[in-house]
Order: structure tokens, then C-alpha cells, then sequence
């Protein structure tokens, strides 16, 4: 009983936080719900590098931190697994979206605030834990300093950028955050290493997310991802995008585009008319808890 009491004690004088486990095709998030209270002096930066930890905490590729928004039904932040903030996620709006569905409201159409957008997202169904979302991704900027990438181009599609002394050619695009787009005709070649290589390299002041895309034909795209603070991840909502746009600039594919990832496929629509892109894919419910943290 003693142990039990000491055990009891110490659980209560540390700080605790509840999270909702979800994943998009492997992509995985914890979702913090702040939304009805104040976020407090939380330092999400280090909490996600602990909660995400996958030897010594929940694991997790980011964290989904929600709280009020005067505009729109909620504002989400994301914070990757290495605790740097970032500033969209496509996989992670479906999922707070999926989230907000189950646990907030039960409206299919949700606005969304990020830091540098609004964005939509619609439930289009759901089977069992499992939602299909549709959400916007805004207009991807083509510009060299939008991305921002160094690049002696005004845009930067399909030019060589020297990087650790090769001059390795890929699309910049910016699709809310910034993306680097290798086309590859296999993949027999370490590109986890090229992906580390490429997102930490000079020409990208703030780092990238890196695509590696063999396109199969014009309407699919089989892609390998390494993400920006999280490395290697299932799949990507925003790689998925930047590879469609760098795929139809390039004129390889077409505008509306399946997106392939070794757990399923995500939808492409690059509207012509809006220039507006839309992705639409699963977000599983996984499972939610307590996180007591140092």
C-alpha cells in the first residue's frame, strides 16, 4: 500500500496532458485539444519531442495542437517530432478535421485557421474509425523566394541545384511549406540519406520536405517521403501535393492525380480555373490516453 500511496503521489505532482492518437496511410499524429481553455504555459516545442518519441514516449511523427480560433471553427499548430514548428500538414488537417467531427460537432463542413491560411475541409464518409476527408490546400507558389529556395531562377522547375557537390535536379514549390521534388525512375538508392541530405542543404534557409515521385502514368504517382523534422514518414498530404503540381509543370501528369504510398493512395485535384489544389484521403482514429511528461 505504501508503494502504491508513493507511485499515486508522484502521478499527481507531474505534468500530465490527454492526447488522441490518429494516422493518415502511416503518417501518424497526437492530437492536444486546447479548444475551451486556455493552452497554458505549455512548451509544445519540447512536449512533442518527448511525446513523439517512439522508444520513451507515445511516438508519433508531430503533434496536432487545436484551440480557439474567432474566425473559424478551430486553429491548429503542428509541431514535429524533432519539436520544430511547422506550418501545414495536409495529413494533419484531415485529421484534426476527423478529430473536431467525433469529439466536437458533428458538421461535415469545418473551417480550419493555420498560421499562414484558412483552409476547408469536408467529411466525405466514414467506416468504422476511419473518416475519408477532403480538404484545401490553398494556391501552391511557384516563385524561388516564395518557397524559398536560392536559385539563380526565377522559378525553379526542373533545374539542378548543387548540394554536397552534385548538382541534383528537382521542382521547389511551396504548397504552405516548402518542398523539394525529385522525379526518379526507381527507387534503388538510398534516399532516406538524399532526402536528410537535400532538407538540411544550404539553398533551403528553412529547411524542406523532400519527394522522391516515379510516375506510373498521368494520373498516378507512386512517392517515398521524407519530411521535414520527422524523416521517413508513411505518407504525406502536402509531399503528395507538391509532387502533383511539380508532375503537371512538368508535363507528366495530370491535373487530377492518385498519389500512391505503401498504405493506400491520396487524391490530387489541381483546379485549372481556381489554381486552388484539393487532396482528399483516410484519417484513422488509433486511440487516446494520458501523457505525463517532465
Amino acid at each position: 500500500m505504501l508503494y502504491i500511496g508513493i507511485e499515486i503521489s508522484i502521478l499527481v505532482s507531474m505534468k500530465r496532458i490527454e492526447y488522441a492518437k490518429y494516422h493518415a496511410l502511416g503518417n501518424d499524429f497526437l492530437i492536444i485539444d486546447r479548444m475551451g481553455r486556455s493552452a497554458g504555459k505549455y512548451k509544445f516545442s519540447a512536449i512533442a519531442k518527448q511525446i513523439c518519441s517512439r522508444s520513451t514516449g507515445v511516438g508519433a511523427d508531430g503533434i496536432l495542437v487545436l484551440t480557439k480560433s474567432r474566425r473559424c471553427d478551430f486553429k491548429v499548430d503542428l509541431f514535429n517530432s524533432d519539436g520544430s514548428w511547422a506550418e501545414k500538414s495536409g495529413n494533419g488537417l484531415r485529421i484534426a478535421a476527423s478529430y473536431y467531427h467525433a469529439n466536437r460537432s458533428n458538421k461535415k463542413n469545418i473551417d480550419i485557421e493555420t498560421s499562414i491560411e484558412d483552409c476547408t475541409a469536408r467529411i466525405m464518409g466514414k467506416k468504422g474509425w476511419e473518416y475519408m476527408v477532403r480538404v484545401s490546400l490553398g494556391q501552391p507558389k511557384l516563385a524561388a523566394k516564395e518557397v524559398p529556395v536560392k536559385s539563380r531562377y526565377k522559378y525553379h522547375i526542373n533545374r539542378p541545384l548543387k548540394i554536397e557537390g552534385f548538382d541534383i535536379v528537382l521542382t521547389a514549390i511551396s504548397i504552405g511549406n516548402p518542398h523539394a521534388v525529385i522525379f526518379v525512375d526507381k527507387f534503388d538508392f538510398d534516399w532516406k540519406m538524399l532526402g536528410e541530405i537535400v532538407e538540411n542543404s544550404k539553398p533551403f534557409p528553412n529547411r524542406t520536405n523532400v519527394e522522391f515521385a516515379k510516375v506510373v502514368n498521368r494520373r498516378k504517382i507512386i512517392l517515398n517521403d521524407w519530411e521535414r523534422g520527422a524523416g521517413a514518414t508513411g505518407s504525406s498530404g502536402t509531399g503528395a501535393g507538391a509532387a502533383a503540381v511539380a508532375g503537371v509543370l512538368n508535363g507528366l501528369v495530370d491535373r487530377k492525380v492518385n498519389v500512391s504510398f505503401p498504405l493506400g493512395n491520396l487524391q490530387i485535384d489541381w483546379e485549372k480555373e481556381s489554381d486552388l489544389l484539393y487532396l482528399t484521403g483516410p484519417a484513422k482514429y488509433i486511440s487516446k490516453g494520458i501523457y505525463y511528461f517532465d
